[in-house]
């Protein structure tokens, strides 16, 4: 299990760096199937070799990959930095909020279409992955603590896999790179706004 804490993004330069389609797919290549050359990244995403050494070079600028020891060249092998990523939504500047929902609509682009590649070849698939695979969907009332607690109790459980990136050995036989997504956002209805459900607004 990792113990690794996600990284908090707080510079405007970095998040633009990973807000890029082509480098999340490059991204997505040396996670699961790296230690990566930009050669073998460019057979998974389609780009010229050339192209992909850039972007690899751009990327560990940035701390999202590092070599990975041995080669010279385009024939470095880079492997992704584990831990996660994570970016502020709170208090921030204009420049760093539209680069993180920048970010963020790349990042759910990609997912999306992973999941509708998926729901177009499952019934090609086996049947075991078939009857495992899922996605659900859930409405319930919660505090913000308790959404708070959600998203650490979901990040804890995703966690547990996470060493299986960097190192192939502990992947167990017969399993497969599987893609977690998770959310949990209240509903914005236009009847509530902030906190102005508390106690205190209750008594004015």
């Amino acid at each position: 299990m990792s113990d690794q804490q996600p990284r908090e993004i707080t510079d405007v330069a970095t998040l633009r760096a990973f807000a890029h389609p082509l480098r999340l797919r490059i991204l997505n290549a040396v996670g699961l199937y790296g230690p990566l050359t930009a050669t073998e990244v460019a057979e998974r995403v389609g780009e010229s070799p050339a192209n992909c050494s850039w972007h690899l070079r751009q990327l560990a600028k940035y701390g999202f990959v590092t070599e990975a020891g041995g080669g010279t060249g385009r024939q470095r092998p880079w492997r992704l930095v584990t831990g996660g990523h994570r970016w502020s939504e709170g208090e921030e500047s204009p420049e760093l909020a539209q680069a993180g929902d920048a970010a963020a609509r790349v990042l759910l682009d990609l997912e999306y279409r992973k999941l509708w590649d998926w729901m177009a070849a499952r019934r090609q698939q086996p049947a075991v992955w078939r009857d495992a695979s899922y996605f659900n969907q859930f409405i319930a009332w919660c505090t913000a603590d308790e959404l708070s607690g959600l998203q650490a109790e979901i990040q804890e459980l995703f966690g547990r896999y996470l060493d299986r990136l960097d190192d192939p050995a502990a992947r167990p036989a017969g399993s497969r790179p599987v893609r977690l997504m998770a959310w949990g956002v209240p509903e914005v209805d236009g009847t509530v706004v902030g906190d102005a459900d508390t106690e205190e607004s209750r008594e004015r």
